[in-house]
């Protein structure tokens, strides 16, 4: 438990007693040490300065005493803070520092003694980063007996750089650091301590904080000082792991295709400086979707929320239905909606029921003469119809029964691109086809099957293709809007 109090004796025996049974307790004196104070707030010289914080911590320490006489079991440590530190010319600084050292150890062996604690703050923040370093270099290097203090840190945020002088004057040779969560204090703040420990760790020091459940000490923290966190803060804010720009998020949808593939090498992803797992955040908001972003972002969510991996090629055309509804509705693209719509747009929901081709049942093999066959159902318009055709595999074979059994006039189409990938492992794999179509007028459609049975999936893209080319892509993005922005509606 630590506690502050000015060098003011009536203060300094009412704190005192208000440390009780504590069982460790660091006693924190302060008085100003800056010209600005001595001239113009206490008209006190230097000695006199000296005299004020000597003669304090003096008391201090026969109060410390008496209650470790009583039989006190109390562990007591003392920091002392020349305040307004910054402001003041450094070789006085080191100058009444060692008065008070020399006062608190008076007559003890400061090597058997807890240190003493140096606090130098940075007031009001009045000068660059780099200035507060050279500071707290110059007072490591003069203060009497450096092994036996403690220099602890306490900067403000003034000029927004409070954060860069406690890490410059941590380089610089201090021990310690005081703080706020958030940056919580007077004026502008204090360091932000989440912000500083997350920037140590980020280069692989320590910082001894926990920060694994920052949702956690963010709902502490706000609960308690009614004050919210930023959306884009450092480290904490909702926002601080999340691309909306097109190419930030084809760089990290990289970055994971390859750390996927060598898990245990160190984290190394673009856009991403930690693994947002070690501070409690998951991977749900990595990518979200705007108006601003493009199709590796959409692919990534896809493959993250479907475990379909989209062919590259596929990529812009089903980016092309996200950026028009992006449009229409003029808000971020929330992943459900994403799943919703790419869902709809192959015919791949379970409550489907508006494709124009489905399967029903096959039969593939091969005929005696060595060609292959197909033989099924094809649920067309809502009735079944038999089909039978042959070919050099069973997409062939299945465009060959379409035309043979003129299901549509513009079925006539071939197969432009296939492609294929499992999803999941062991007894739950199941197979994923894409298939891309170019009908006689030259329209290209893109289709998707998934399926047990690698070959019902290869089938089922086929007909998802030609479902979506007989209806054309402006009546189908129609039914994506009305899927996802219904489902909005619903919510609501």
């Amino acid at each position: 438990m630590q506690v502050l109090s000015p060098a003011r004796e009536e203060l300094i025996r009412r704190t005192i007693a208000s440390l009780k049974d504590a069982k460790k307790a660091i006693f924190h004196m302060y008085n100003a040490a800056a010209p600005m104070f001595r001239e113009q707030v206490f008209q006190n010289t230097k000695e006199q300065t000296v005299a004020l914080a000597v003669k304090h911590v003096t008391l201090v320490r026969q109060l410390v005493d008496e209650a470790v006489a009583r039989g006190d079991r109390t562990e007591w440590q003392f920091e002392y803070s020349p305040e307004a530190f910054t402001q003041t010319e450094p070789e006085f600084a080191v100058e009444i520092c060692n008065a008070v050292q020399a006062a608190w150890f008076a007559g003890k062996d400061k090597f058997k003694e807890n240190k003493i604690i140096f606090n130098l703050p940075a007031t009001v923040e009045v000068a660059t980063p780099n200035n507060y370093a050279d500071q707290i270099e110059y007072f490591c290097r003069h203060v009497d007996d450096r092994e036996c203090v403690i220099v602890s840190l306490h900067t403000h945020n003034d000029r927004g750089t409070g954060v860069a002088a406690s890490e410059l004057g941590l380089m610089a040779g201090a021990d310690r650091v005081e703080g706020c969560l958030f940056g919580n204090g007077e004026r502008t703040g204090n360091v932000d301590l989440v912000t500083l420990a997350m920037n140590l760790y980020s280069q692989g020091v320590a910082p001894e904080l926990d920060f694994s459940d920052m949702a956690h000490v963010i709902d502490v923290v706000t609960k308690c000082n009614d004050i919210p966190v930023h959306p884009r803060h450092p480290w904490a804010g909702e926002l601080v792991f999340t691309a909306f720009s097109g190419s930030h998020q084809d760089a990290i949808k990289k970055g994971f295709s390859i750390r996927n593939a060598n898990p245990e090498k160190p984290w190394a992803i673009p856009y991403l400086p930690v693994d947002p797992e070690e501070i409690g955040a998951s991977y749900e908001a990595v990518i979200r979707v705007n108006s601003q972003s493009g199709k590796g972002g959409v692919a990534f969510l896809v493959q993250r929320d479907l475990g379909l991996a989209i062919p590259k090629t596929m990529q812009p055309a089903f980016y092309k239905v996200i950026q028009a509804l992006s449009e229409r509705t003029a808000k971020e693209i929330q992943a459900a909606d994403i799943v919703k719509a790419f869902k709809t747009a192959y015919f791949l929901s379970e409550s489907a029921t508006d494709a124009r081709f489905t399967l029903v049942e096959y039969q593939y093999g091969a005929t005696e003469g060595g060609e292959k066959k197909f033989q099924g159902v094809i649920r067309h318009n809502g009735a079944n119809v038999e089909v039978e055709g042959t070919g050099n595999g069973p997409v062939s074979s299945l465009l060959s029964a379409m035309r043979n059994s003129n299901l549509e006039p513009d079925t006539t189409i071939d197969v432009k691109e296939y492609s294929e990938h499992s999803i999941g492992e062991g007894r739950d794999t199941k197979a994923a086809a894409y298939v891309q179509v170019v009908d006689q007028n030259g329209r290209v459609t893109w289709g998707v099957g998934i399926d047990v049975d690698v070959t019902a999936a290869s089938l089922k893209a086929v007909l998802s293709a030609c479902s979506g080319s007989v209806e054309g892509p402006n009546e189908r993005m129609k039914e994506v809007e009305a899927v996802v922005v219904g489902s909005r509606e619903r919510q609501t």
